[in-house]
């Protein structure tokens, strides 16, 4: 016989089930205890570099710049010189750069007012000037100031280029546009790569140090195409006998150099002189052959030095000389 369906023995309800009291043995493994994060080592970056443990300083860069109690004997080392001398080049060439065509005109701090050299330099400036150059002197007294004088009057730009010196001398009232220099090979620099050519008055060593310099510089093709004009007969003319006389004589120069210094006692002379060595082509290389593609920089570049369109070498001019905007070299400098 079948259970009756209804059979309340039989029913769902009926029916046992496991009693939920009894726990089923658990069979997977127990759970294990998260481990500790590892902790990071003391780290600092410095820059782009970063620096753990015992590499860790204990100061900041900027702490350290600001911590005034710190040694100083380094700035007097040559590497802080070399710094310092390179900052005096960059302020140079960016006050500089678009000066455009200009002469350096030199001469004695000692020169008085009431000194006819005094009124040859102011005219000098002025005729610069009014041929389109701007003048540059050292921004000292004497010649200095008034070649400055003329230039300014005229409305031209007045430059000076001022040295530190034992005694205070400072700028000139008639400078313009003005720069102090600590180290005289800087400022020395400038006088040449900013000028087209050199006007020289009567001075003493400090003028003597920029003409000898000029004159090695052009014999010993540094720079070329760069007129040199001495005023004053009187008072150069025993230094050019003695070239002459004594060093020519004794071959340790030869004619050609002697050339490149033109003589004059007339300021519209030496204006003109410089006036004309700028139209000039390139000048000779006097090396046998063709340097190609010498650049003239400055108001067309300038010409030969020599006053005959010659550098006194022996063969081959520079080729292509063209001109260039203002600024950058005022000499004509031969392609490296």
């Amino acid at each position: 016989m079948w259970p009756d369906q209804d059979d309340p023995s039989t029913s769902a309800a009926s029916v046992r089930t496991p009693d939920a009291s009894v726990r089923t043995p658990d069979t997977t493994a127990p759970a294990q205890p998260a481990p500790a994060p590892e902790r990071r080592p003391p780290e600092k970056q410095r820059g782009r570099v970063v620096t753990r443990r015992t590499q860790v300083e204990s100061s900041t860069t900027d702490q350290r710049l600001l911590d005034t109690r710190g040694p100083s004997d380094w700035v007097h080392t040559d590497p802080w010189r070399v710094l310092r001398i390179q900052s005096e080049f960059v302020e140079g060439f960016g006050m500089l750069a678009e000066l455009g065509s200009a002469i350096s005109v030199f001469g004695s701090a000692r020169t008085r007012p009431e000194d006819p050299m005094y009124a040859m330099a102011e005219r000098v400036g002025r005729g610069l000037a009014d041929a389109g150059y701007a003048v540059i002197t050292g921004g000292g007294p004497g010649v200095m100031e008034a070649a400055n004088k003329g230039a300014s009057q005229a409305g031209g730009v007045s430059v000076g280029l001022g040295i530190e010196l034992p005694f205070e001398q400072g700028m000139n009232p008639w400078v313009d546009v003005g720069i102090n220099f600590r180290y005289f090979f800087v400022r020395k620099t400038m006088f040449v790569k900013y000028a087209q050519g050199f006007v020289v008055l009567p001075g003493g060593f400090g003028t003597f140090d920029e003409l000898f310099e000029a004159l090695t510089l052009i014999q010993t093709r540094k720079v070329t195409s760069f007129p040199l004009v001495l005023i004053g007969t009187s008072y150069w003319s025993g230094l050019l006998s003695w070239l002459r006389d004594t060093v020519l004589a004794d071959g340790k120069i030869k004619p050609a150099d002697l050339e490149m210094l033109h003589l004059t006692d007339d300021a519209d002379e030496a204006v003109e002189f410089v006036l004309q060595a700028s139209r000039r082509p390139a000048a000779d290389t006097g090396n046998g052959s063709a340097e190609g593609d010498a650049v003239a920089v400055g108001n067309g570049g300038t010409g030969s030095t020599d006053g005959n369109g010659s550098a006194g070498g022996n063969g081959g001019t520079a080729g292509n000389g063209g001109p260039a905007g203002n600024g950058g070299n005022g000499a004509q400098v031969p392609p490296d």
